[in-house]
């Protein structure tokens, strides 16, 4: 690859990153480029080699365990032999005495208002603009596109009137359950009026209010005949838009036309897991998406049905409060930005020593030089605090090395220490055996810790490759680590002082078409202690969000107080196969299962640049793959082929059965290039094919390396 770059003191800097630092992410700061690059300059070579070292230390302790397995084959696992080799080798850590976390200005999304969190790919400016804008989200719309409502014209682009009365009885179901009328329901009132700050609702000629009547908090346009009327459960809202003449309240006797429920809370733009920037030209391109949101200028223009269509940042909605004030309700999601971990290096940078810069460092001083802006028009952040997520550290010594980047970061850029908040992804083995002690080296930042079932089995299974073949990937969700390890992760955030302070959420919910079964699955998340839980569109947010209303997450969070805590023992318990006796059908089932939906994924991402996607499964239900799921289905292949459930041989022919079914899945996309006509030449084929034959190599299971090396290939061709 043929890359331009500019010397800067000891570092060369591709061009095209060296003009968008110098001519757009600095401009209008009070950072001049010269103190941008000589501070980042003398922090990389500081931080680079300690980057390197932990990353050596993931190898050893991995040599370490794999020899440990490997001596111990065939033996039982002695629990208490297994901690101590643990501890022995320093996987395990001393747990230290309790404290709290003492982080300081936080915004009430994270610390007060329970809600759905959105992840979006930074690298798409349309989904990020509509994923910052899903704080309010219609939910006539939400319920009418979705699963949740049943009837013949469902999915049909004709209006079908019966379905959407019963989205409106829907709603008022629901209003009636949770922000009840005092002697009527919500399915029987003609009218909405505002009398000396009190919501008056009308039946005819008789007039109620509300039961809890502190829930209705304000209006928009005038006393007799409000425009809007914004109800408050659970600190979140629903703005009820009254338009008599708006098609959808045609058959409304109040007048009603919509529901908008305030949705998702946080919105966590991603620089990770869902995108596919491998080079310079692709880093620059999610930088300047984050830069625009935190300047609130980013605006994208895009074709829709023949029209063009504009998309901005929408501005904070306005009313009039019970008590006749101005009332301002914050009109967009809190962004957060999730980095890259500490693995990966980019060629957008070359160090002194010929290395290419770990992308991690470079991530956390160009992201924190974006939110500069908005450190100055609070627009995002009323705190005045930066939100970074961490992904895929290693334990203690990991998140420490965090704290000491964020440090020169703040250095760097003249900023307050700690302004630069972490929210830590429990999502390898290390972290979760070691989490109080991983809290602690981040207790002044963290703000936010994290279940990632996902990329937590991918670990698990890579970091006991060598104990045993693996119970099947749909059995993992009823192990017995798996339930230790979401319940730890609540338990220890109370015990160090989350409550009230900062966020403890719980992971995605991947089948987007699905909503019917998220409305009765995804409500357990809330039921375990979290008060923030993973979405992948603004319609489930809306829909998650209602969620919220019907539990009261942080009275929730008190009864988990007093709970038995989950057993280290159990966390530790490996998930392997007692002695399998699984058929060939069933084994080659599950196998084709995870082929296809790793051809599905790669395939887009090597070949489109695509890092996130809905992608087919073997049924033809629509799930969203990213680099997580990749990696758990890589990792359980390679697993049974090294422990002989199934042959590389047999993995092969499936791998090319699979390559033709996605094909057809993909017929209908005019950019797609065919995996099944030539398998040798299909760069997508063979990667997705390496992800599982090299699978035991990678570092820790993780797919990066060899996404990124070929999409480079890919590129170049």
């Amino acid at each position: 690859m043929n890359i331009n770059y500019i010397d800067i003191g000891n570092l060369k800097v591709s061009e095209n990153l060296v003009k968008f630092v110098n001519e757009e992410l600095l401009v209008e700061t009070n950072i001049n480029p010269e103190r941008f690059w000589s501070g980042f300059d003398r922090s990389v070579h500081e931080l680079a080699p300690k980057n390197k070292e932990l990353l050596e230390k993931r190898k050893d302790l991995q040599k370490k365990i794999d020899d440990w397995h490997i001596q111990n084959k065939g033996k039982e696992i002695n629990i208490n032999e297994y901690k101590k080799f643990l501890k022995k080798i320093g996987y395990l850590v001393d747990t230290g005495s309790n404290f709290k976390i003492e982080t300081n200005n936080v915004d009430d999304e994270i610390t007060k208002i329970a809600g759905p969190q959105l992840v979006v790919p930074i690298m798409n400016a349309r989904y990020a603009l509509n994923a910052a804008n899903a704080r309010w989200v219609s939910l006539y719309d939400s319920l009418y596109g979705t699963d949740i409502i049943e009837s013949e014209e469902g999915g049909s682009e004709r209006y079908d009137p019966n379905r959407g009365q019963e989205v409106i009885k829907y709603v008022r179901e629901f209003l009636d359950k949770y922000i009840p009328i005092d002697g009527t329901s919500w399915k029987n009132i003609t009218g909405l009026k505002i009398v000396n700050g009190d919501l008056i609702i009308l039946k005819g000629d008789y007039e109620y209010k509300l039961k809890d009547t502190h829930k209705f908090i304000g209006h928009r346009g005038d006393v007799n005949k409000p425009e809007a009327v914004i109800l408050q459960n659970n600190k979140l809202h629903f703005e009820i838009i009254i338009n008599p003449r708006a098609f959808s309240a045609a058959h409304d006797i109040a007048g009603i036309s919509d529901v908008i429920a305030e949705s998702a809370v946080s919105t966590i733009c991603d620089n990770e897991d869902s995108v596919a920037a491998v080079d310079a030209e692709d880093k620059v391109y999610c930088y300047k998406n984050w830069l625009g949101l935190m300047k609130g200028n980013l605006k994208i223009q895009f074709e829709k049905k023949g029209k063009i269509l504009e998309r901005k940042l929408n501005p904070d909605r306005s009313y009039i409060s019970k008590d006749g004030k101005g009332l301002k309700l914050q009109g967009r999601s809190l962004l957060l930005i999730r980095n890259v971990g500490h693995l990966m290096t980019n060629s957008a940078i070359i160090l002194k020593d010929g290395n290419e810069v770990p992308e991690g460092i470079m991530d956390a001083f160009i992201t924190t030089a974006a939110a500069l802006h908005d450190l100055k028009r609070k627009k995002n952040s009323r705190a005045g605090s930066i939100y970074i997520v961490k992904p895929k550290m290693h334990g203690p010594e990991e998140t420490a090395f965090t704290d000491l980047i964020f440090t020169k970061v703040e250095e760097t850029l003249n900023l307050q220490k700690n302004t630069c908040k972490i929210g830590i992804m429990d999502e390898e083995r290390r972290t979760s055996a070691n989490l109080k002690e991983c809290i602690r080296t981040l207790k002044n930042r963290v703000f936010f810790i994290n279940t990632g079932f996902l990329d937590r089995t991918g670990d698990e299974m890579h970091t006991s490759m060598e104990s045993g073949p693996m119970i099947k990937k749909g059995d993992m969700k009823s192990s017995k680590w798996i339930s230790a390890y979401e319940n730890n992760n609540v338990d220890v955030g109370l015990e160090c002082g989350f409550f009230g302070k900062a966020q403890i959420g719980k992971g995605m919910w991947a089948a987007p078409d699905m909503m019917k079964q998220m409305m009765v699955e995804k409500i357990g998340h809330l039921k375990a202690g979290a008060n923030c839980a993973w979405v992948p569109s603004p319609t489930a947010a809306s829909l998650h969000a209602l969620h919220y209303h019907q539990i009261d997450i942080f009275s929730e969070q008190k009864k988990i107080l007093n709970r038995d805590k989950a057993k280290l023992d159990d966390l530790l318990t490996l998930p392997i196969a007692d002695r399998p006796n699984w058929s060939v059908d069933e084994i080659n089932s599950e196998i084709s299962n995870s082929a296809q939906t790793i051809l599905g994924y790669v395939v887009r991402w090597i070949d489109q640049g695509v890092g996130c996607s809905k992608v087919p499964d073997i049924n033809n239900i629509g799930l969203m793959e990213d680099r997580a799921t990749l990696r758990i289905s890589s990792q359980h292949i390679a697993n049974w082929i090294h422990h002989g459930i199934t042959t590389k041989i047999q993995v092969t022919e499936i791998m090319k059965a699979m390559a033709k079914v996605v094909d057809k899945q993909n017929e209908g996309d005019k950019n797609y290039v065919k995996m099944s006509d030539n398998y040798d030449q299909s760069i997508a084929f063979q990667t997705a094919c390496d992800l599982i034959f090299k699978g035991r190599e990678q570092p820790s299971g993780y797919t990066e390396p060899l996404l990124h090396l070929n999409r480079i290939k890919k590129k170049l061709v």
